[in-house]
């Protein structure tokens, strides 16, 4: 079962990671200005985890492929790492719909 771990950063916001059991942060949060934001964020993570349909495979500037995962409004609420190679990215992807149902909550 994997965790989200709420942390502060720099500039005040509020973010939090989706990490595997491995400790590999496998989802990252854009910023949030408050706790109550950022818990509605991990929530959000939760319920939409499981639908494919609300993941977008990318390819950065450099061609490394990585995903977003989107909300029912469509807003980001997750973004994944760069990964090496396609099949990569989609592990990356079934590793997030594993961990995120029901991860824990640090922070």
């Amino acid at each position: 079962m994997g965790k989200f771990v709420i942390h502060t950063g720099k500039n005040n916001q509020i973010y939090f990671n989706l990490k595997a059991n491995n400790g590999e942060t496998i989802l990252s949060s854009e910023g949030y200005t408050s706790m109550r934001s950022c818990k509605k964020g991990i929530a959000s993570v939760m319920k939409n985890a499981g639908d494919a349909g609300k993941y977008v495979t990318q390819k950065a500037k450099n061609g490394k492929p990585y995903f977003t995962l989107k909300a029912g409004n469509h807003q980001v609420i997750g973004k994944s790492e760069l990964y090496e190679s396609d099949k990569a990215c989609a592990n990356g992807i079934a590793s997030v719909k594993k961990n995120a149902p029901g991860a824990k909550i640090e922070g």
